[in-house]
């Protein structure tokens, strides 16, 4: 093969597992928004945690990619902050403060994406 062909199939093979990186985190982001909104339609306390669990765990996986969008995302951080407080209310069965934390994460992980 030519040097100019290894260096164009070299170039596609870096932009492709760039890509791919990117499009991890954004699912990771979209799943966290999706787990955060179960939680904050749930009606009991340890769903709610539960749920919010779940989020938290996406969020933290966005976050570990380190795509540019979401690795200095300041409203990542908080939506995985009160996914925390959701967490901490449901599991001491305060329902409505964990509803409350659950729909400020869905807030944040939405302007975060």
């Amino acid at each position: 093969m030519h040097m100019k062909t290894i260096t164009l199939y070299t170039s596609f093979l870096i932009i492709f597992f760039f890509s791919l990186s990117a499009f991890a985190a954004g699912n990771h982001l979209n799943e966290a928004i999706q787990r955060a909104e179960v939680a904050a339609k749930a009606t009991e306390g340890k769903a709610i945690s539960q749920h919010a669990e779940e989020a938290k765990t996406h969020a933290n996986a966005a976050k570990a990619e380190k795509t540019q969008a979401t690795a200095t995302s300041p409203h990542l951080d908080a939506g995985i902050r009160s996914l925390d407080e959701a967490i901490k209310e449901g599991n001491l069965g305060a329902a409505d403060s964990a509803r409350k934390a659950a729909e400020q994460a869905v807030a944040h992980l939405k302007q975060a994406a």
